[in-house]
C-alpha cells in the first residue's frame, strides 16, 4: 500500500509556482488570512461537508467578499500543493480591489477625462494581465471585473499585467450591468466592443469620459450587457479571421482614445 501511495505522489501533476502563490490551504490559513482583513477572492470548499466549523469559515469568506464555490474532494486534492487542504482551498487576491468612484477620482485627480476598461467575464488570466498593462500604459484609470464567473487578481494576473497591477487601479463588482448603469449616472459612456457593432471604432467619440466594454473569450458580450451599452463598436477586420484576442481587441481601443486625445 505504501509503495502505491508513494507512486500516486510521484505521478502526480505539478502546481505551477504562479498558480499556488497565493493560494491559502487549510482552516487556520484561511481564518487568519480573514481575521488580518486580507482580500480573498474565491473560496473552494468541499461539497456536501456537514462539519459547522468549516461552514461558518466559508460564510465569514463570504461575508467578507469572496466566492464561494463547493467542489468535489478530488478537485481539492489535485488543487492542492501540501495535500492537506482540510476541506479547503482559499485564492487571495494579489493586489486590492477598489471601487468605482476610487476610479473616477483618479481621473479627477488627474485632470483627466475618465477612460476605463470594462471586461465582461474574462476567464484567462493572462488576458486579464495584458489588458491591465495595455491599460497601464495607455493612462486609462481603471478596470472593473465582475466577482463571478471572470478571473480575479491572481499571482497569474499579476505576472502576466508585467508590473501593471501595482499602478492600475482594479473595481470587482457584483454585477457588470449595475456598474454600467452607475457609470452611466456619473456621465460615462459605454462603449461595447462586438463583430456585429453599430459603427466602426474610428466613428466612435471616445474624446468623452468612456469605458470601453470588452466580451469574455469565448461568447463575447452577454445580451444584457450589449443591450445597456450606449454604443457598440467595431474593429475593421481585412483578413480571414474575424475576431481578435480580447486582450489585443482591449489595446487597439485603448490607443484609439489615445489617438482621438491626443487631437
Amino acid at each position: 500500500m505504501k509503495k502505491m501511495n508513494d507512486n500516486r505522489r510521484r505521478t502526480a501533476p505539478a502546481v505551477p509556482v504562479e498558480e499556488i502563490e497565493g493560494q491559502l490551504e487549510g482552516r487556520n490559513a484561511l481564518t487568519e488570512a480573514l481575521r488580518s482583513g486580507r482580500t480573498v477572492d474565491k473560496v473552494f470548499i468541499a461539497a456536501g461537508e456537514t462539519d459547522r466549523g468549516l461552514q461558518r469559515l466559508a460564510a465569514q469568506a463570504k461575508e467578507a467578499g469572496a466566492v464561494v464555490v463547493p467542489v468535489d474532494r478530488r478537485k481539492l486534492d489535485m488543487m492542492s500543493a501540501t495535500r492537506a487542504h482540510q476541506g479547503v482551498i482559499a485564492l487571495a487576491a494579489a493586489h486590492e480591489y477598489v471601487s468605482i468612484d476610487d476610479i473616477l477620482e483618479e481621473a479627477a485627480s488627474r485632470g483627466e477625462t475618465a477612460l476605463i476598461v470594462i471586461c465582461d467575464e474574462l476567464a484567462d488570466p493572462h488576458n486579464l494581465g495584458a489588458i491591465m498593462r495595455s491599460a497601464e500604459c495607455a493612462g486609462a484609470h481603471g478596470v472593473i471585473i465582475p466577482k463571478r464567473r471572470s478571473v480575479g487578481l491572481t499571482a497569474t494576473v499579476a505576472k502576466a499585467s508585467a508590473g501593471a497591477i501595482e499602478y492600475m487601479k482594479v473595481a470587482r463588482v457584483t454585477n457588470i450591468n449595475t456598474a454600467i448603469a452607475e457609470l452611466k449616472e456619473k456621465g460615462v459612456w459605454i462603449f461595447g466592443t462586438a463583430a456585429e457593432g453599430s459603427i466602426p471604432m474610428y466613428k466612435a467619440d471616445l474624446t468623452g469620459p468612456t469605458a470601453i466594454v470588452i466580451g469574455n473569450e469565448g461568447q463575447g458580450m452577454s445580451p444584457l450587457v450589449q443591450k445597456n451599452c450606449d454604443v457598440t463598436v467595431h474593429i475593421p477586420m481585412k483578413g480571414q479571421i474575424s475576431s481578435l484576442n480580447a486582450s489585443a481587441a482591449a489595446s487597439i481601443l485603448l490607443y484609439e482614445a489615445v489617438r482621438q486625445r491626443l487631437g
